[in-house]
C-alpha cells in the first residue's frame, strides 16, 4: 500500500472514530445517565406503571448493548491505526496476504482477508 492510500485510510479511520465517539456520548447522555424518574418525565412522587418501567429498562439495556458494540469497534479502529503506523495495515493477520482494498473500504479496520474471515466464521 502506498503512502497516499495509507493516508486516505488513516483519515477514514479517524473520521469513523470521531463519529462513533460522538454517538457514544449521545447514548450516554440520553439514557444511561438518567434516573427512572428523569427518563419518564414524571416529577410526582407516585409509583411508576409497570409497563413504563419495563419500557424504560429495555431502552436502557439496548443503549448499554449499543455502547458495548461501539466500544469494540473503537478498539478495532485504534488497532488499525497502530497497524498503519507500523506499516502492516492491509495485511491479513492470519495468512499474511494483502486484504482486498474493496474490503478495506467497506470495513477499514478489517484484520483478516475475506477467505480467512469466512473460514473463521464457519468454525
Amino acid at each position: 500500500m502506498n503512502k497516499k492510500e495509507s493516508k486516505d485510510f488513516k483519515k477514514k479511520l479517524l473520521d469513523l472514530r470521531e463519529k462513533i465517539t460522538d454517538e457514544m456520548k449521545h447514548l450516554g447522555g440520553d439514557s444511561l445517565k438518567k434516573s427512572q424518574r428523569d427518563a419518564s418525565g414524571d416529577l410526582s412522587a407516585y409509583t411508576f406503571h409497570m409497563a413504563d418501567v419495563a419500557s424504560d429498562s429495555f431502552d436502557r439495556e439496548l443503549s448499554w448493548d449499543r455502547a458495548s458494540v461501539e466500544q469494540k469497534v473503537l478498539f478495532h479502529i485504534d488497532d488499525a491505526l497502530k497497524r498503519i503506523e507500523d506499516g502492516i495495515y492491509g495485511d491479513c493477520e492470519n495468512c499474511g496476504k494483502k486484504i482486498n482494498k474493496e474490503r478495506l473500504k467497506a470495513i477499514p479496520y478489517a484484520k483478516l482477508c475475506r477467505q480467512c474471515k469466512e473460514t473463521l466464521e464457519k468454525k
